[in-house]
C-alpha cells in the first residue's frame, strides 16, 4: 500500500499569516506561510478562491491587503530571504536626493551570497557587501542603505558627477551628513573637479 503524504502538521493560522503579511506590505513567502500552517495545496486553492495571488514564484500577496509606499520593493526583498538592502541609486532615489529615477532596482547582499548560484529577478541589479545595521534605514517595508553609505556606493559606482554633486548638496542641507564624512565621496570626485566641481 502506497503511504500518503502526511498533512501539514500544524493547523493553519491566518491571524499569524496576516500579521506577518502586514509587516511586509501585504506579501509572504511561500515558507512563511509553511510556517502559519499553509501547505502548498492550501495557497493554492486560496490562490483559485482569490483570497492570494502570486507575485513571483515562492512570494504571495493578500488580493484584499491595501496597497502601500514602495511595495514593489517587498517581493525583490523577500526573494533575498530578507538579507539584502537596497542601496545605490534605488535608495539614492528613496531618499529623495535626487531627481533619478533609476530603471533598475539595485540590491546588496552579503558577501557570502556572491558564491551562490542566484536566479536573478529581471530588473534587479546585485551588490555584494556586508552593510552594518548601523548604516541601514527603512522606507516603509523595507531595508534601505543611510544616507552617507548610499552616496558612497554611488560615488565607487561611477554615478555621474553631476547627480553626485545634488545629491550631496541635498544631505549638507537636510544634515544627513557632515563634509568631513564624505572623503570616499570626494575622492570619486576628485577628476571631475570635486565636491564643489
Amino acid at each position: 500500500m502506497a503511504r500518503s503524504t502526511p498533512p501539514c502538521s500544524r493547523q493553519p493560522d491566518w491571524d499569524r499569516l496576516y500579521e506577518l503579511a502586514s509587516a511586509q506590505a501585504g506579501h509572504f513567502t511561500t515558507a512563511q506561510a509553511s510556517e502559519a500552517g499553509y501547505s502548498g495545496p492550501l495557497l493554492h486553492k486560496h490562490i483559485l478562491a482569490g483570497r492570494m495571488r502570486r507575485v513571483r514564484r515562492g512570494v504571495l500577496r493578500l488580493v484584499h491587503f491595501p496597497p502601500t509606499e514602495h511595495e514593489e520593493l517587498v517581493a525583490p526583498w523577500l526573494w533575498s530571504e530578507q538579507a539584502g538592502v537596497f542601496s545605490h541609486q534605488t535608495a539614492l532615489a528613496l531618499h529623495e536626493l535626487s531627481d533619478l529615477l533609476p530603471a533598475q532596482l539595485h540590491l546588496t547582499l552579503p558577501r557570502n551570497w556572491q558564491s551562490r548560484r542566484l536566479r536573478v529577478p529581471e530588473g534587479l541589479v546585485l551588490h555584494f557587501a556586508d552593510v552594518p545595521r548601523r548604516r541601514r534605514g527603512w522606507a516603509g517595508p523595507v531595508p534601505i542603505t543611510d544616507p552617507l553609505r548610499t552616496l558612497e556606493d554611488c560615488a565607487l559606482a561611477g554615478l555621474s558627477p553631476e547627480l553626485l554633486r545634488q545629491a550631496v548638496r541635498q544631505a549638507l542641507a537636510r544634515g544627513w551628513v557632515q563634509r568631513r564624512e564624505l572623503s570616499k565621496v570626494a575622492a570619486a570626485l576628485r577628476s571631475f573637479g570635486g565636491l564643489r566641481g
